[in-house]
């Protein structure tokens, strides 16, 4: 019996990756040069700018003050954050599921701090029981490893059989999968094209099938 949603958060909840990639292109055109789109894109998910900041140093041919350019681009990415709303169906999908007695929870491979507080600025956080993210977890693990869905499951008090996961990318459908979860992928502008395959059903928006309709498919698929 399903109990439990747990929702990824950037791309998913919010559309905070195309300010990232903007802000991430700013940096690499004030260094005179152009992001790798394709490389940046098949990372979507794992929420790590060591892996960009090497791809600078690539394309710049010598070392950077590493901190310094990170630092610049996280100000611009969270002042083009700033005037993203909450992705359609989202919140009919957070009342829903609240409404049907579901606890729920976020699992991200971004940072604690990142989540908190853009969850505070969209009004959402009262509502999730439990957040998971990179940061809490030993050695700062991201997905496609499963630890932090495992965390959030842990933390929700329910095991994976009792949860639906909901995933914008490629590799948060292989870290919901690999927790044994039941996936539903929810690709966005960014992802679609990438190509994200793998997961229990594909939505174009979480506005297009409720959390019950979700339940009942999973629930049936568990039974077979």
């Amino acid at each position: 019996m399903i109990r439990a949603v747990i929702f990824d958060f950037d791309g998913l909840i919010v559309d905070s990756e195309t300010p990232i990639l903007q802000a991430w292109s700013e940096i690499f055109s004030d260094h005179g040069c152009e992001l790798p789109l394709d490389a940046w894109l098949a990372g979507i998910g794992q929420g790590t700018n060591s892996d960009v900041l090497d791809m600078l140093e690539v394309k710049v041919g010598h070392p950077i003050d590493r901190a310094a350019v990170d630092a610049r681009r996280r100000e611009r990415q969270a002042r083009l954050v700033e005037y993203q709303p909450i992705l359609p169906g989202v919140e009919k999908s957070i009342a829903e599921a609240r409404g049907i007695g579901f606890r729920l929870g976020v699992a991200s491979s971004a940072s604690r701090r990142w989540v908190v507080e853009n969850l505070e600025r969209l009004g959402l956080i009262h509502h999730i029981d439990a957040i998971r993210t990179r940061t809490d977890l030993d050695g700062e693990v991201q997905k496609p490893d499963p630890a932090v869905y495992l965390a959030a499951l842990s933390a929700l008090g329910v095991d994976a059989e009792e949860a639906i996961a909901l995933e914008d990318s490629q590799i948060g459908v292989q870290a919901a999968k690999a927790a044994g979860i039941f996936t539903v992928a929810v690709p966005n502008d960014l992802t679609r094209p990438t190509g994200v395959s793998g997961a229990d059903l594909t939505l174009d928006s979480l506005a297009d099938m409720s959390i019950e309709w979700m339940v009942r498919v999973a629930e049936a698929r568990a039974s077979v």
